[in-house]
Parts: C-alpha cells; structure tokens; sequence
C-alpha cells in the first residue's frame, strides 16, 4: 500500500472512531496525567486491537500488521495529530513484545504475545532501583533457582516502575548469579504482578499524581521457563529493550511537544508576552528546537533501518529531554504572575493546576528518567568519542 495511502486510512478510521463515549477521551493522558480515565483509555485501546491497530508494526504472524518503519511513523504521527488518548499498552507494545519477537522461544511468544494485542494484560519494567537508576548495571534485585518446583525465586525492590499498580506483568532484570558484578550475572525474567511476594507502593510526584511506584519483591516466584534469553546473559536482552524504547513512537511524542507550543504561542499572543523581546526570542529557538528534535529522531530511524545501532538514540534524549524542561519553563515565563496561582488557568484540573503548569512540573523529570542526561553523556562520550570511562568510584560518590 502507498504511504499516503496507509496514512488516509489511518486518518479515516481515527476520525471514524473517535466519536460516541471514545470523543470525551480525546486528548487525555500521557506523562503527569497517566491517572486520567484509565478506564476509558483501556477500553479505548482494546477497541482499537478488536479492529486490527495495535501492534502495527509487529510480525502477521504474531498479531500485528506487518507495517513498515515508514507506515509505523504515519500511524503515531497521524494518532497524535487525532489527539487521541495516551496509550495504556505502550510497555507490552513497544518495549516487552519486539523483544520477545527478538529473544523470545517460541512458546515465550505464544503465551505472552497474543493478550499484548488484545490489550488483555499489561506490563509494567523492573529496572530502576534505588542504587541503581541509571546506573542500570547496579542492580542488586536477586532471584534464584528452586528446581524442585520448577521456579525462580525473586527478592529485591524495584523503583519509578510507570504503572505497575495497573500492570499484571513486569519484566525484571535479576542478579542471577552469586558473586557477579556489573553487566554479567544479570538474567530477564518474566514476573507475575498478581501474587503475595508482591507488592506496589504509589510515589506521589510534583504533580500530585502517582504514576510512578515502588515494587517489592519478597519471594515472588515465576517459572522457570519465563527467563527471555539464556540466564546470566540478561544485560544484552535488557539494552535491546532499550533500544526498542526509542523507536518510532517518539515521532508521535513529537507531535504533542509541538502542540504545547502552539498553546504557550497562543498564550503570549493573548497576554501580549510575546511583545517581549525576550520571550519572542525564546519562542523562535524553541521552535528551531522542535524541529531539529525530528531531524534526529529521523536519523536515528534511518539508521536503525539500515540495520544501524549508533549514538543518536543517546543524542536524541538529551536533546529532546532538555528541550523539553526549558518549555516547561518557557511556558511559566509566558503565563508571568498567573501561573503562581493553582485552579486560575484554563483547564485546570482537580489538582488545581492547568496544561502549562503541569507542563513545567512533570518536564522537571524528563532529564533524569529513561536514562540521565549525565548517563547519555557517559554513553556519547564513551562509545563516540572514546574517552575513557569514568571511575566507578567517582560515580557511586555522586549517586549514579
């Protein structure tokens, strides 16, 4: 099919579709607000797999429509374009279901793949723990053999695990072997939600919200087939799942970043902010900002067609991190004494605060989760330049 083809098609069945109850969740969710109609959003996307749109760019033969590195960009360009809710499956959908598809036996992919499509369980990523953030190869969560129940038996916390409390599955890089350090030892295991050696305790953010949790794991168990890859080599399974956390939904994640910036333009325009030297000023860059996020976002994609694993993907997030956090501070600027004051701006929501003060609150984080500024750099710095590496000591003195 012609891609402007696929994307009239995508375009007709989002408009066709959200109508009826799906119009008033339009626009609802997303980082900072993932507490928004879940409900709703989750029988959104269940609809959404009952006709065939989930999993777009999944194998036929798992479920998903077999689509092209180009048709999977349309389909998230033309989704955020639609305003459509934020996703409640993205985890399952683009970061546990190509690793399976990579890694996984087969039985690994008959059992888990299929309710990923249908959005009939969820996942949640046991990797951050509270001495190992972006640190990831600190992790100390250990998990151990019971061969005569056929078991792995797992014990240690887990940290800013996005909706776990929602989630009946997680996937959690484990110490595996006694005595290993760093990137060996470690093995990907498959964990049930749904049991006693398990439990989740809500973070409440800046925001009020608390899509964030801890977990616990205290002799949680899961069978000994639900390790993806061989055991002890779950570094390299747990940096592929990495790599797919980057892929073509970021170009929809664009498509709303330049939304908030029509709405602070807006905003300017109304207050006279923008008769400001300054903040016109700041407004252009961000612009200029915006649209230099996509032309990377678009290198790296090319490259990963090609079959290419290079720095952009690490570039991408600082860039776009970092852009991210100075609009939310731009947006403060431009909204000047009201923005001081909760439940006074348009849209404010129960919490009190509106769009753009949600904005410059949750943008706090983006440098810090899905791996630091100052990890990327270490990344950059490391395998582009070939610095040497920092001291593992210096690191641990300043928290990594």
């Amino acid at each position: 099919m012609a891609l402007d083809e696929f994307r009239a098609e995508v375009r007709a069945w989002l408009r066709d579709h959200l109508e009826g109850g799906f119009r008033e969740v339009k626009g609802l969710g997303g980082p900072g607000r993932e507490h928004e109609a879940f409900a709703e959003r989750l029988a959104w996307e269940r609809h959404m797999a009952a006709h065939g749109w989930t999993c777009v760019g999944w194998p036929e033969e798992y479920g998903g429509r077999g689509a092209t590195l180009e048709q999977q960009v349309v389909f998230h360009e033309e989704y955020a374009l639609a305003d459509a809710p934020a996703r409640v499956n993205h985890i399952g959908e683009q970061l546990l279901g190509p690793t399976l598809i990579a890694f996984g036996t087969e039985e690994q992919k008959q059992r888990f793949l299929p309710p990923v499509v249908a959005v009939r369980e969820l996942w949640c990523q046991g990797y951050s723990e509270p001495d190992a953030g972006s640190d990831l190869a600190g992790v100390r969560t250990r998990a151990e053999r019971d061969t005569g129940r056929g078991e792995w038996v797992v014990n240690g916390q887990k940290t800013w695990t996005s909706l776990a409390h929602e989630s009946q599955w997680c996937f959690v890089l484990a110490r595996t072997e006694p005595g290993s350090e760093r990137h060996t030892g470690l093995s990907y295991l498959l964990v049930p939600m749904d049991q006693p050696g398990v439990v989740v305790r809500p973070i409440v953010q800046l925001t009020g919200t608390s899509e964030f949790n801890e977990v616990f794991f205290d002799d949680a168990r899961t069978a000994a087939s639900c390790v993806v890859g061989a055991p002890g080599d779950g570094w390299r399974t747990a940096m592929a799942t990495l790599g797919f956390e980057r892929g073509v939904s970021t170009l929809g994640q664009q498509v709303g970043f330049r939304r908030e910036l029509a709405a602070i333009v807006a905003l300017a325009e109304r207050n006279g902010a923008i008769d400001d030297p300054l903040i016109r000023d700041r407004l252009v860059r961000a612009w200029i900002g915006l649209e230099t996020i996509r032309f990377n976002a678009l290198r790296m994609l090319d490259g990963a067609a090609a079959g290419a694993s290079g720095p952009e993907a690490s570039i991408g997030k600082i860039y776009w991190a970092t852009w991210h956090r100075a609009l939310g501070e731009l947006a403060m600027e431009v909204s000047g004494a009201a923005g001081m004051l909760t439940g006074s701006g348009p849209g404010a929501g129960p919490d009190g605060l509106d769009d753009r003060q949600r904005l410059f609150l949750f943008s706090r984080a983006d440098t810090i989760y899905a791996g630091s500024n100052e990890i990327q750099r270490n990344i950059i710095a490391e395998r582009v330049l070939g610095l040497p590496k920092e001291a593992r000591g210096q690191a641990v003195r300043r928290g990594h």
